[in-house]
């Protein structure tokens, strides 16, 4: 069966000198795991594609890990996204056949990441762009960002919303109290992460983000960010209230596709698996920061018919992708 993962990460010398020496600094806390996992990160070449022939994974679309960009200052923010996205450019080249990307933008700068989308799904084959969650503090409901997502839609390809921590405040107001490490992962990816993008694709729909951009399409991992269990309930906000076109459960059915990406958890897939139906859920390992065995097993081992494996494991994602590797 061919596979194909989308929530797969990597890092670029540049990022490892700015964003990510804070996160190697964090990362020491966790001893020689943390070590292994930034050499993976750092690898665009043949340990990796060793590793995935081992998981059985065959195509792997690549995002600049988090927490990218987004928190930079528009200079810095604008260098580092062309810096790691001419890396992955560059790795895409030497492996086409098994590598794709979504370009990290400087949404600080939204004329520029409009322009970078561009660059890179034109002239290097990106199948779509990564965003990290808010932009301090701002999110994609913010008019703000409009030459973004009418760069996505009219490029017809789909934004990657990834978890990064919530703003600041929200992180004193409802995640201190604890040691410095149990703050960091609550508010992480013990639970923050998944509320804090759950509450930023609410906003977009709220926003009307997909009425002013009916054809923007956002993907977003680890079994829907618990958006798929609320789906019925953010419906007590009817039409007559929003205002907006539809129900809020038509745009998270319409406008959404989702992916595992670290979620190998039955009764999170059913969940997903009955409220979106098949055609809008795609196979992802979340390397390194998760297991591509363990991840293939889970899709292997998955209740369902064979053609429906085949949808999740790599027919959605070439038809959403226009993915021809």
């Amino acid at each position: 069966m061919r596979t194909i993962t989308l929530e797969e990460h990597f890092a670029s010398p540049a990022f490892f000198a700015g964003p990510g020496k804070q996160l190697k600094e964090r990362a020491s806390n966790f001893g020689d795991r943390a070590q292994h996992l930034f050499e993976q990160l750092g690898d665009l070449g043949n340990k990796r594609l060793a590793e995935m022939d081992k998981a059985g994974i065959d195509v792997q679309v690549l995002s600049l890990t988090a927490p990218g960009v987004e928190q930079l200052d528009p200079a810095d923010a604008i260098a580092l996204a062309r810096e790691s996205n001419d890396f992955l450019a560059e790795a895409i080249a030497r492996h086409p056949s098994r590598f794709g990307g979504f370009a990290a933008l400087p949404t600080s700068s939204p004329d520029q990441a409009a322009d970078e989308l561009q660059r890179r799904v034109r002239n290097h084959a990106f199948q779509g762009a990564v965003i990290n969650g808010h932009t301090r503090g701002r999110y994609l409901d913010d008019k703000f960002f409009s030459p973004i997502l009418e760069s996505a839609e009219s490029l017809g390809v789909p934004i990657y919303l990834h978890p990064t921590p919530p703003p600041t405040p929200v992180i004193e107001a409802s995640y201190s109290g604890f040691g410095p490490i149990v703050t960091e992962m609550l508010a992480g990816p013990g639970w923050g992460w998944h509320m804090e993008t759950a509450v930023h694709v609410i906003r977009m729909i709220l926003g009307g983000v997909f009425d002013r951009y009916p054809k923007l399409l956002i993907i977003v991992g680890h079994m829907g960010e618990t958006l798929p269990f609320m789906i019925q309930r953010l419906d007590v906000m009817p039409s007559a209230m929003t205002k907006l076109q539809r129900p809020v459960s038509a745009y998270l059915r319409e406008n959404l596709h989702y992916t595992f990406s670290g979620f190998n958890y039955l009764p999170n897939f059913l969940q997903l698996y009955l409220q979106v139906g098949i055609d809008r859920i795609m196979f992802s390992a979340d390397h390194p920061y998760a297991s591509m065995p363990q991840a293939r097993a889970f899709l292997e081992n998955l209740p369902i018919s064979p053609a429906d494996k085949d949808r999740i494991a790599h027919t959605n994602a070439e038809r959403l992708l226009h993915l021809h590797l």
